[in-house]
């Protein structure tokens, strides 16, 4: 949809520890197992299965970028952002506000919502359906706080 548009790229962000429905209940069965061991070997034995199991889908976001390029025959680039997005050390702001939009995220799934985005709102979180934010430009003036703040650090915004 969007290169049909004249768009020639798009983000796709994926939660660290994302996986599927399958894997999920792959990984709570291999839990479930260890709670359940009775003896120190099958204790031993279902620890085992849960590294194999962690092994097997390390670099999740690689395989998700490679299906996204196959699926789109788009090139697909991978960023693992963590703090690189602000280009310094997080701050507690910045821990606090992921840790309350994740916390958000789960509530959301866990209650069955889909198909939305959370904002941050004042000092609490709301989700948004994708249909009301998807394909559609909120503006920022050249004059707003945060333009006049990025030029000040450096920031080169193409004007």
């Amino acid at each position: 949809m969007r290169s049909r548009s004249g768009k020639s790229f798009s983000i796709v962000a994926v939660a660290e520890g994302a996986m599927s429905k399958a894997d999920a209940a792959d990984l709570k069965a291999a839990e479930k197992k260890k709670e359940k061991a009775k003896s120190k070997s099958e204790k031993q034995t279902a620890k085992a299965a849960i590294t194999a199991w962690e092994g097997r889908h390390a670099g999740n976001t690689l395989r998700l970028s490679r299906k996204l390029e196959q699926l789109t025959r788009l090139e697909s680039r991978v960023t693992i952002l963590g703090y690189v997005q602000r280009g310094g050390t997080p701050s507690a702001v910045d821990r606090l506000l992921a840790t309350r939009l994740g916390t958000a995220c789960a509530d959301l799934l866990n209650d069955g919502a889909y198909g939305v985005m959370v904002a941050a709102r004042g000092e609490g979180t709301e989700p948004v359906p994708l249909e009301k934010v998807a394909g559609k430009r909120k503006q920022v003036s050249f004059d707003h706080p945060w333009i006049e703040s990025a030029r000040l650090v450096g920031t080169t915004l193409g004007d």
